[in-house]
């Protein structure tokens, strides 16, 4: 009699699960047709999870899908919508606008996990977000942004890249590792106040983990923390993610360590130092945010920032010019009948090489490496185009339409220069261009990166010829999705030019 009790209890407790599971879900679906009434139209979500498993499955087509739902969609990231504002009107409606409104900066558990909410670029819109903003512009403009100085610190990094690049003259090798360094030198030169060299292996090793990270926040791994945060406390795939950052902050931490060392307040080095000469005038002031979290954190802001987002541009931009040689030739052509062999280019030279100056506009366009920009969120309540939209709403743009839209492109599809030249053959900026973003949360490191660029890419294909190896096939244009949208590896080779080799 015992027993039968024991398995009619159990039965019971099964059958109490089974119905709590049910009515849960049904609940749930009840939830999810009640919110989608509320919010613009997007993909129907999964209960409990949202549209994670729409980004997860087939992410770069997910990405190209939202402009379907008109000038607003939304995608539910567990039980929390996202809007993704579609249209460049409406971006500038919200961001510009309407700025005060949408210029937040939601809570990502992931990256609460890493900054504990200090830094600049994903801080809260507020006080101390303004201070540590206002200063990085301002440290950055005496340190150079914007100036020749950097212009000639660019240019004499891209010498040091070319030299390196022809090492490997006609042998295929993967060019990542050799654009990330030149490209990290420059940021670190102004932050650190010096720059590592190419065989700098706890440097390399600091590259590969910035890179890692990158991918993984924005994988399933990412995705997954997202929705179930408590999983940080056990172990698994997602502690990687955190002893990375701690690596990358442990850099950090020597380097002010050593800063502090060697500091002369009569002459600040770089950053650092102006970041310490400044924590010591506020230390009297109490609504100051100068202090040890905020200095490393926007130290680490501005070395990512710095990075990996330009570093990527070009390793993007050498498959659009290998993949279309036609141009890669054309923009050679110009270069060296303004320049010749010899000079290295400026950004004074950018009117006078109007069709590489576009192409470098061009593989920006296309690379599109933020996809869908770096997330926003509402400070308050608010409406946009009917629509109740509450605090801390997450909003995104959509550039990935933005970038391919038929009203804004002569071209939306293919890689062609003709996008950013006039009917006179000059270079002109099309208003759809935002790849900075707009609005007051618009990239800081904009002039640096178009700098960097420019010279960059100038520089190469004024000196190399840039070419597929042999049974080499271009990878999937499609990307990686991850914070970023990464190319998948590939080698090249390349060839030394001067007047000589051209002329054969």
């Amino acid at each position: 009699m015992g027993s039968v009790l024991k398995i009619l209890d159990l039965n019971s407790v099964v059958l109490a699960l089974v119905l709590g599971l049910i009515f849960l879900v049904l609940f749930e679906i009840m939830r999810i047709h009640f919110s989608r009434g509320k919010t613009p139209p997007g993909p129907r979500p999964f209960p409990f999870v949202g549209t994670i498993p729409h980004v997860i499955m087939d992410p770069a087509g997910c990405v190209r899908s939202f402009h379907q739902y008109g000038e607003m969609a939304t995608m539910f990231l567990g039980r929390q919508p996202m809007i993704m504002l579609n249209t460049l009107q409406i971006t500038k409606e919200a961001l510009v606008q309407e700025a005060s409104a949408f210029s937040g900066r939601p809570t990502i558990p992931i990256i609460e996990w890493m900054t504990n909410g200090f830094g600049i670029i994903m801080a809260t819109f507020g006080h101390s977000w303004r201070q540590q903003r206002r200063f990085a512009l301002h440290t950055l403009r005496n340190f150079g942004l914007g100036k020749k100085s950097l212009e000639e610190r660019v240019l004499e990094e891209g010498h040091f890249l070319i030299a390196e690049m022809i090492k490997a003259e006609g042998k295929a090798f993967d060019p990542q590792h050799v654009i990330q360094n030149a490209v990290s030198n420059i940021i670190c030169s102004i932050v650190f106040g010096d720059r590592f060299e190419y065989n700098n292996k706890r440097f390399a090793n600091l590259l590969k983990i910035l890179n890692e990270n990158f991918m993984l926040m924005g994988s399933a791994v990412g995705q997954i923390f997202g929705l179930i945060p408590f999983i940080k406390h056990f172990p698994g795939p997602h502690q990687k993610i955190l002893r990375n950052a701690d690596e990358l902050l442990g850099f950090v931490r020597d380097e002010v360590k050593e800063h502090r060392q060697t500091f002369d307040t009569e002459n600040p080095r770089d950053f650092i130092d102006a970041y310490l000469l400044e924590m010591e005038k506020q230390k009297s002031r109490e609504d100051s945010t100068f202090h040890e979290g905020n200095m490393v954190m926007s130290v680490v802001d501005l070395f990512l920032a710095g990075t990996d987002t330009t570093a990527t541009t070009i390793r993007w931009g050498l498959i659009f010019l290998m993949e279309n040689p036609e141009i890669q030739e054309r923009c050679h052509k110009e270069i060296v009948q303004v320049l010749g062999y010899d000079r290295l280019p400026s950004m004074d030279d950018r009117d006078k090489l109007p069709y590489t100056h576009a192409t470098v506009y061009e593989i920006q366009r296309c690379a599109n490496i933020a996809p869908f920009g770096v997330v926003h969120a509402t400070t308050q309540p608010t409406k946009l185009r009917g629509y109740d939209i509450p605090k801390g709403t997450m909003i995104m743009t959509n550039l990935t339409r933005i970038f391919s839209d038929e009203k804004h492109w002569k071209s939306p599809d293919t890689f062609n220069p003709e996008n950013f030249l006039d009917e006179n053959g000059y270079f002109y900026k099309p208003e759809a261009f935002i790849a900075f973003s707009v609005g007051p949360r618009a990239c800081l490191g904009e002039t640096l990166a178009k700098t960097e660029l420019f010279i960059f890419i100038t520089s190469l294909l004024q000196q190399i010829k840039f070419s597929w190896p042999p049974n080499s096939q271009c990878p999937d244009m499609d990307g990686i999705i991850g914070a970023l949208r990464y190319p998948h590896p590939y080698k090249i080779t390349c060839s030394g030019r001067d007047a000589k080799t051209d002329r054969q």
